[in-house]
């Protein structure tokens, strides 16, 4: 029998950064990254600032493996246009990062960036999209390989293995049927169950770390008042930008983008994007943020 569990967004905020749970982690992307993945420590990433917890249609966790690679794990609820651009900012301002002043373009760090949406991203039929970096002839077709003394020097068997990689999973469009290891990840995520005949890594340690059950009064609270706020924002964000948007546009008035924008400053988006997702001016999206400090 089945036990309704707490989120995994919610595991990555309040449980997941201890090293007595990283199992859960570990299991997720070994099953994700086919192979065995051992965490050796939690980096500082967006979550774990004092603003991140205003965000809630937004959770993330950055982890070193034992490869020394770089693994960004973000939930992602509300629909954001230039994803694809901000996942790539978000993976090169992490190599960035972690790259010493005095250290040689070779020592650049492995970075794979792993998106758990709960939205329609685009024309997708599938539900996991991976995505690689690759050089092939123009003329000849063949994808360009390393050399030995590359392999050697980059620590790397492919060209591949040097850029980041790109794991998209819509969660939505899983169909609830299990075919294998990964789908009992995917039919977590969706549902926040676990059924007894999954044996996949890592779900045995989150069926025990994330039962409701077993979470005190205090901790049940504050979860209940989670999961409506979140969807609550989620509600906001996406009525109020589809209608609100449409409906400013049609009058000529500005209160629908002005309500927008209203939604976008509360979960901490930059003006930049408020402008660019409403069409509000400079001057107007100063004068909201000051309208909202009042």
């Amino acid at each position: 029998m089945s036990r309704k569990l707490v989120s995994f967004d919610w595991a990555m905020k309040r449980l997941l950064r201890s090293k007595a749970n990283f199992a859960v982690l570990e299991g997720f992307l070994s099953e994700l990254l086919h192979t065995d993945i051992s965490i050796l420590e939690i980096l500082d990433g967006e979550s774990n600032k004092g603003v991140s917890d205003e965000k809630y249609n937004r959770v993330d966790i950055k982890v070193r493996d034992a490869e020394n690679c770089i693994i960004l794990i973000e939930i992602q609820y509300s629909r954001e246009m230039d994803y694809l651009q901000r996942i790539l900012f978000g993976t090169s301002k992490t190599i960035v990062e972690h790259l010493a002043e005095s250290q040689a373009y070779s020592q650049v760090a492995k970075v794979i960036s792993v998106n758990i949406l709960y939205f329609k991203f685009g024309t997708e039929d599938d539900y996991i999209y991976h995505g690689t970096t690759s050089f092939r002839g123009i003329h000849s077709h063949s994808i360009l390989e390393l050399n030995e003394s590359q392999k050697k020097l980059y620590g790397h068997r492919k060209v591949a293995d040097i850029y980041p990689e790109y794991y998209l999973i819509n969660v939505n469009n899983f169909n609830d049927t299990a075919k294998d290891t990964l789908d009992e990840w995917i039919y977590f995520l969706k549902n926040e169950q676990i059924e007894e005949t999954f044996r996949a890594r890592g779900l045995k340690e989150a069926r025990e770390t994330l039962d409701i059950l077993k979470m005190d009064e205090a901790e049940r609270i504050a979860y209940d008042r989670y999961c409506d706020q979140l969807r609550y924002e989620a509600s906001m964000y996406e009525s109020t930008y589809i209608t609100g948007r449409s409906e400013g546009e049609a009058d000529g008035k500005v209160e629908g983008k002005v309500e927008v924008g209203a939604v976008m400053a509360k979960n901490g988006e930059s003006d930049e994007k408020i402008m660019l997702y409403t069409g509000l001016s400079a001057e107007q999206v100063k004068a909201l943020r000051k309208r909202l400090e009042l």
